[in-house]
């Protein structure tokens, strides 16, 4: 297996050991905010957060659509914290309409997920879920292992050279 085969079998399973992610979202008048929120996510990596819209992140959400999300390995399992694992996607944030088809199916993914904090959330008239679409990517392994991520699926890594 080549370096480049191996990136993209870590990579493919790299989101599987995360429960949450950080989110970086931006005011209308600029601000940055980072924050973290649980998740669930669909087979085309689509990403699915149910936040409450009394945080800012949420607030942000609905003024800027733009929102990156960063999955990073735990500090406590790298072996240099200079060159921590991590995968970043940059994303267009969508509002799916409470009690909807696809509303209901996604929050049912987090109950199956998250167990019956599920529920008290469902019952909370604020909390809303998003769904986070990503563009493109990218997946650092380490140093000088960086990857830009492209294609349709998002399943095509491209190595970074200097």
């Amino acid at each position: 297996m080549n370096k480049l085969e191996k990136a993209t079998a870590e990579y493919q399973k790299f989101t599987q050991e995360f429960e949450s992610i950080i989110i970086s979202t931006v005011n209308n008048q600029g601000l940055p905010n980072g924050s973290y929120t649980p998740f669930v996510m669909d087979e085309s990596k689509n990403l699915y957060i149910y936040v409450s819209g009394l945080s800012t992140h949420t607030q942000n959400l609905d003024v800027n659509p733009h929102v990156s999300v960063l999955f990073i390995e735990d500090e406590a399992k790298t072996p240099q914290i200079f060159a921590r694992r991590r995968l970043t996607y940059n994303c267009t944030a969508t509002l799916i309409q409470r009690e909807t088809d696809k509303w209901n199916n996604i929050v049912g993914k987090f109950q199956g997920r998250f167990g019956a904090i599920i529920e008290i959330l469902r019952g909370l008239a604020d909390f809303r879920i998003f769904q986070l679409t990503p563009h493109n990517g990218r997946f650092v392994i380490g140093f000088s292992e960086a990857y830009d991520i492209k294609g349709d699926n998002l399943d095509k890594l491209v190595h970074l050279k200097k």
